[in-house]
């Protein structure tokens, strides 16, 4: 598979999971999205913050702590494979829901 067909797949996984009702997704499962998600997209970021972690001052602390665990949890792996598992994981949610 070529890394265009990658991205278009990722892309077309990323607009499919607006089709997911949120809560009827587990959070933790919404964490390794995420932490996928940022990981996978951070060569298109150009942002001085590449962990995704800022100082919050609305007390959203916690908050940023988990999304920062995500993040070091997908951190060993390639951008494709945090690419491909993102992918799964919405085609997996998808076809649990019968939305595909």
């Amino acid at each position: 598979m070529s890394e265009k067909d990658l991205d278009t797949l990722f892309d077309e996984a990323f607009e499919n999971a607006d089709l997911i009702p949120k809560e009827s997704v587990p959070q933790n499962v919404q964490l390794v999205l995420y932490g996928l998600y940022k990981h996978a997209t951070s060569a298109r970021i150009n942002s001085g913050n590449s962990s995704g972690y800022h100082q919050d001052e609305t007390g959203e602390d916690l908050r940023n702590a988990f999304k920062l665990n995500a993040l070091m949890q997908v951190k060993n792996l390639t951008i494709d494979e945090a690419k491909q598992n993102y992918i799964d994981i919405i085609n997996d949610l998808m076809k649990e829901r019968n939305l595909l």
